[in-house]
């Protein structure tokens, strides 16, 4: 009864906001844009004609030429109101959405509580992460292994705070650890802080805090993911990194009421060479030693493990114009030598080469 109240309180105070406003039509402006990216792929592994490699989401299928993503979004924004819709079609979603909703890549809809807080609800984007999963939003196209087993998208409420502008604080309410569709009666919760000492140079910090348990289950596994990132561009250079640190309760392979733990980072930096061309280079690990995300799988000696790796991605870039670029680069992902999870040559291997090519473009 509580929590009913609770809600009722919440959303008549919403209700309340949007019926003594002035007009929500004032200064409104609806804005429509794209995105398309295409590759070419080449994986030393094998998963088959048409199928998705292991810890690939994007360019993730092997000697083929394919579309990325094709996505269109629609803004509105006013004074008292907002809302965005991305759609989009290809491999990423095919590969890394919801079954359910693939062609929905957010939706949501805001409205202004006071002058520098909004609420909005809907379908999000992750807000966890140190990269993104487009090709578009990352100085490389693959997306790193940690990057893989964070959450790609999200179902719930988000109190949007902008005190200054160097501070954007994000409090959200949802579903579950890349859920749209809750599989339990628990709600999870999370945030997003972000501080800019420049227009260059920011540094941020995102959580989750929830238990993913199906319904029926009588062990909880209570989630604490934690996302560390900076970004630092200067002339010629551009840094990204971050650090990604997880645990779990319950979920120690050798002691399940014990809890396991979850590791993973990144450095990414690119080089502007001349004015249309740059070299980029990315290192990554990731350390999930009892399968907390990576999953539990035999290892050569039959033993149950989870995933431990690490990886050297090297590139280089050409850009026709601001909103477009063609990427070339190549990536090693190399796991602990009894984790031999690739298979090439006929042989199980520890290690995989990749190549990609990809062709992007932003418009308007």
């Amino acid at each position: 009864m509580r929590k009913i109240f609770t809600l009722l309180f919440f959303f008549s105070f919403i209700f309340s906001r949007i019926l003594f406003s002035q007009d929500s039509t004032q200064n409104s402006i609806l804005t429509f844009s794209g995105y398309v990216d295409a590759f070419g792929a080449y994986y030393t592994d094998s998963a088959g004609i048409g199928n998705y490699q292991k810890l690939s989401s994007v360019s993730a299928r092997s000697e083929s030429i394919g579309l990325n993503v094709a996505q269109l979004s629609a803004k509105y924004s006013s004074d008292k109101v907002r809302g965005i819709i991305t759609l989009h079609f290809g491999d990423i979603p095919k590969a890394a959405w919801s079954e359910k909703f693939s062609f929905i890549q957010e939706a949501t809809v805001g409205i202004r509580l006071s002058r520098n807080l909004w609420v909005d609800g809907g379908f999000f984007k992750s807000h966890l992460g140190t990269e993104g999963l487009f090709p578009r939003e990352n100085i490389t196209s693959s997306i790193s292994v940690p990057t893989f087993f964070e959450p790609n998208y999200e179902a719930g409420f988000r109190l949007n705070y902008l005190p200054s502008d160097k501070v954007t604080l994000n409090i959200y309410a949802l579903n579950g650890f890349n859920l749209y569709e809750d599989n339990n009666k628990k709600k999870s919760g999370g945030i997003l802080f972000n501080y800019a000492f420049s227009d260059k140079i920011n540094i941020g910090y995102s959580n989750y805090l929830g238990d993913d348990t199906p319904e029926g289950d009588s062990i909880s596994h209570f989630r604490f993911f934690n996302n560390i990132f900076f970004n630092f561009e200067k002339n010629k250079v551009k840094i990204v990194t971050g650090v990604d640190f997880c645990v779990q309760d319950n979920s120690d392979i050798t002691d399940p009421k014990k809890s396991a733990s979850v590791l993973g980072g990144l450095f990414a930096i690119r080089y502007t060479a001349a004015k249309k061309f740059g070299v980029y280079s990315r290192a990554e690990v990731y350390s999930d030693p009892d399968g907390v995300l990576s999953g539990v799988f035999l290892d050569q000696d039959n033993v149950p493990t989870g995933l431990k790796l690490w990886g050297v991605t090297l590139g280089i870039e050409y850009k026709p114009t601001e909103n477009s670029y063609v990427r070339l680069e190549g990536r090693n992902l190399k796991t602990a030598d009894s984790q031999k999870i690739f298979r090439w040559d006929n042989e199980n291997k520890s290690s995989r080469l990749e190549a990609l090519l990809n062709m992007g473009l932003t418009f308007p």
